[in-house]
């Protein structure tokens, strides 16, 4: 942490990722069984909203909301016409939600959220938001005076149906996907408004293939508990990935989120057998594995079987593995990630990767 540069904006880390979807009773039933997350909360028409119905649910540190409209004319309903279903709100969990606005604002953050105190017999929270890129927001949270199970207004969701878990631990980072020359827009943006720091950038030369490129700027609150790559479109020969979500999302937005596990051979395996699809590399890619990445602990041969990537940094080694779009747009995405020391993103399997979303690209007809 960088003393000398008070940091204004303390973070805590990930307080929850809120979907806008079509179907917030049917998503969720997907998430529990598919990626094995807890019933945690709930808010409907039995808890007096009229509007709209959001499911929560939890595995380790991660916490999900699912939110449908209940009525025609509303913003979400109107998200979910516009973006099909996708992160609407990155609530980062604060000790002061009004300082988090005051700072945030008064260095030119467009207010989402005025602070707004919500309250129940278990206490109270304090809520604040900021726009981000495209219709995203991120809310403020401030719990320190809150006992109850999630939220003011939410309560206990208990159905008889909870499928085990797959060892999904907390939010490793969260990757937005901007048009054409906006990365430096909301780099600066985070830099300036919120006081994160750059740790990395890729651009079109460390990541492309024969057709498409990419470029990327990693960026970092000073404790590293936050950290959001920027992903903008680079001129290929092809429509690159970036441009394909962009054109069906309808503009910028929640590209993956990573979700970290200490053990992705448990984790992945599970998933496979519940369903999850992922991206797959061709077997040559663990032909020449290890002259990259040098020795492991893991068994290489169970991890080609899952189809898990590696790759190396001058502090450790990572595993990782991304998941075909859960959605029909082909948007929104997950990856799982295993650190062992590495603090870097992949840069080594990106080529690997990008053309497996090629092939995938070319199936859907967007290349």
């Amino acid at each position: 942490m960088n003393t000398s540069n008070p940091d204004f904006l303390p973070l805590n880390g990930t307080d929850y990722v809120e979907f806008y979807v079509g179907n917030a009773k049917q998503a969720a039933h997907y998430y529990q069984t598919a990626f094995g997350f807890q019933p945690l909360a709930y808010a409907g028409l039995e808890t007096g909203l009229t509007d709209r119905t959001s499911y929560v649910l939890q595995q380790g540190k991660i916490r999900f909301i699912l939110t449908t409209a209940l009525v025609p004319d509303s913003e979400i309903g109107e998200h979910v016409k516009q973006h099909g279903d996708g992160v609407k709100v990155v609530a980062l969990w604060v000790d002061d939600s009004r300082k988090a606005f005051e700072e945030t604002t008064s260095r030119g953050a467009k207010p989402y959220l005025q602070p707004t105190v919500q309250s129940d017999a278990n206490g109270e929270v304090v809520l604040s938001g900021i726009h981000i890129y495209g219709e995203t927001v991120h809310i403020f949270v401030e719990r320190k005076n809150y006992k109850g199970v999630f939220l003011p207004g939410y309560v206990k969701w208990e159905p008889e149906y909870q499928p085990t878990d797959v060892g999904l631990k907390y939010v490793d980072h969260m990757v937005g996907n901007v048009d054409w020359g906006q990365m430096n827009i909301w780099t600066e943006f985070y830099a300036n408004v919120m006081g994160f720091k750059q740790l990395i950038s890729f651009d079109d030369t460390d990541i492309s293939t024969e057709y498409t490129a990419l470029m990327s700027k990693v960026m970092s609150n000073n404790n590293g508990y936050i950290k959001f790559p920027i992903n903008e479109p680079a001129k290929g020969k092809k429509k690159s990935q970036i441009e394909e979500y962009v054109d069906y999302y309808k503009g910028s937005g929640v590209q993956h989120v990573a979700m970290a596990t200490d053990n992705i051979m448990f984790t992945v395996g599970e998933l496979r057998k519940r369903g999850v699809e992922f991206l797959t590399v061709p077997e040559t890619y663990y032909e020449t594995v290890t002259e990259r990445v040098g020795l492991i602990e893991e068994d290489l041969k169970v991890l080609q079987n899952l189809g898990v990537l590696i790759d190396r940094d001058d502090e450790g080694y990572l595993l990782q593995l991304f998941t075909k779009p859960v959605e029909d747009r082909p948007t929104v995405f997950f990856e799982i990630i295993q650190r062992k020391g590495a603090k870097s993103f992949g840069k080594g399997n990106f080529k690997a990767l990008f053309e497996s979303i090629e092939r995938e690209q070319a199936r859907r007809g967007t290349l």
